[in-house]
């Protein structure tokens, strides 16, 4: 009788001899490098002549990093861990490019460039991970941009309007608001189609934290995608950072859906890349950044697009920060970027520390697309509003000068006051389109000239919920048509003349 024992050791047998008979003895050749030297951040390999420029490299260590610059007879390479890298480690090409995870599973998460989680939660499932460096869209395969996307803030909205597909600059002096714009924007997309992806460079935790506790409680967070390269994590995380963001965004516009991506921000990659391009030696242009520099930013902003019907129709809009030096526009990094983009918004310190808020510099600022993607509601009230303002702020300038003024120009000044005051908007409370016609419609038809100056504020806290009351369906039919019907017109016209009144009347 065979013994169970001696019959499993036969069958194992069988399946060694099998899988033996089955492999290759030939030789397979393997390029490895070795580190020459390391400094922070790069790394300088020798070796690895057939490696592409982009691809990923691991260290005997552990540590990854990806090729930046080829040279004759050395590669250098941005690490993306902060593991120390020692001179003579070992080093294989990996045989991919930089990836990062797209798919629904990243919404509502906080993740590294990489799509590691910095939440607490659990593993991401992604739906596949895509190459971090794409080609933009081709002429062919884009759309015009005419769909708005509305941010929620009635000065944009009215004087520089966006449009889904478009790439608008927010560029001023730290601290006047410029995260604060786009954090509204951000919010307003909630309930609607847009996918948000806000991507943080360099931002201190404090204020990364800031902008997601915002949108938690104002927005739905559940429709965002956080990407988060802090201070202290490794310079090269910091620099794909913008690009992994784009690719989770594409994932989407690919759809068929529409995505919004906020860059926070895009002076300090710019810096980023300099610290890494001095670290491997490369030469030095203006104000010592390398000449690539705008290659880089160019490259990555070109992929913001409305595609074409063929290709779904989906669109990604960009909205890039920018941050000057006591207001110095024609720095390098801020021409850069306005070369490439479709319009910026200026911030102003001056405004900012007056408490005109949102800080927006009217005469400087400019969106390109403009009146082609704006609601119709908006194009028609708004339509003289900035040249109204303009002329505004120019008359309020002289008149420091002279202290009579004849009645044609004290009652423009007053409306121009009333404007500037209807501008004014709080952060974290973006208002609906019905919202902002009904303000615009206010100040069209000289509602608010004859209520005094103070009590605006009031009047812009009590009209939601006096129009809700008195104009609900006009409000929800201008939200759904974009339009102002006649009648609508005149029942708005008729509940704000009647609050006006009210506040007119009521004591001081």
């Amino acid at each position: 009788m065979t013994s169970p024992l001696r019959t499993s050791l036969d069958a194992w047998l069988d399946v060694a001899e099998a899988r033996i008979g089955k492999a290759s003895l030939a030789s397979a050749p393997e390029q490895i490098g070795v580190v020459e030297r390391a400094s922070d951040g790069v790394a300088v390999v020798r070796g690895l002549p057939d490696l592409p420029l982009g691809s990923l490299m691991g260290f005997e260590g552990g540590g990854t990093g990806f090729a930046q610059t080829l040279e004759a007879d050395h590669i250098g390479c941005v690490l993306l861990d902060n593991r120390r890298i020692e001179a003579g480690e070992l080093v294989r090409g990996l045989g991919r490019t930089v990836s990062a995870p797209v798919g629904e599973a990243l919404l509502g998460r906080i993740v590294d460039p990489l799509g590691r989680p910095l939440d607490g939660g659990g593993p991401i499932a992604a739906a596949r991970h895509d190459p971090i460096e794409r080609a933009a869209p081709s002429i062919i395969e884009r759309d015009l941009v005419s769909e708005p996307l509305q941010t929620g803030v009635k000065l944009i909205d009215a004087l520089l309007a966006l449009g889904r597909g478009q790439r608008e600059l927010i560029i001023g002096d730290r601290e006047t608001g410029k995260t604060a714009i786009a954090t509204d924007a951000v919010i307003n997309q909630r309930g609607g189609d847009v996918i948000c992806v806000y991507v943080a460079i360099g931002q201190k935790s404090s204020s990364v934290r800031q902008v997601i506790d915002a949108i938690a409680t104002h927005g739905e967070p559940k429709r965002c995608i956080f990407v988060v390269a802090g201070p202290a994590t490794a310079p090269g995380l910091q620099w794909v950072a913008p690009y992994a963001g784009f690719a989770m965004a594409e994932y989407f516009r690919d759809q068929g859906g529409h995505a919004l991506v906020v860059i926070d921000d895009l002076s300090k990659h710019a810096a980023t890349h300099r610290e890494l391009s001095l670290l491997m030696r490369q030469p030095s242009g203006r104000e010592a950044y390398p000449g690539d520099v705008f290659h880089i930013h160019a490259r990555l902003l070109e992929r913001a697009a409305k595609l074409s019907p063929a290709l779904g129709g989906g669109s990604l809009t960009a909205l890039p920060i920018a941050q000057t030096e006591a207001g110095n526009l024609s720095a390098y990094i801020p021409t850069n970027l306005i070369s490439i983009t479709d319009g910026q918004i200026v911030t102003s310190a001056k405004l900012f520390d007056e408490g005109q808020k949102p800080a927006v510099d009217i005469g400087l600022s400019v969106s390109r697309v403009g009146g082609k993607t704006q609601a119709p509601v908006l194009r028609e009230l708004a339509e003289t509003l900035r040249l109204d303002y303009a002329q505004f702020l120019e008359l309020e300038l002289f008149t420091r000068f002279s202290t009579t003024l004849d009645p044609r120009t004290q009652a423009q000044i007053d409306h121009g006051r009333r404007v500037r005051a209807i501008l004014a908007q709080p952060q974290y409370a973006p208002l609906s389109l019905g919202q902002q016609a009904s303000e615009f419609l206010a100040l069209r038809e000289g509602l608010l000239d004859a209520l005094p100056l103070d009590r605006i504020g009031a009047f812009k806290r009590r009209l939601p919920a006096w129009l809700n009351q008195r104009c609900e369906g006009a409000l929800g039919r201008i939200d759904a048509d974009r339009e102002i019907a006649e009648a609508d017109r005149r029942d708005l016209v008729e509940a704000i003349s009647a609050l006006a009144e009210t506040l007119k009347a009521a004591p001081t």
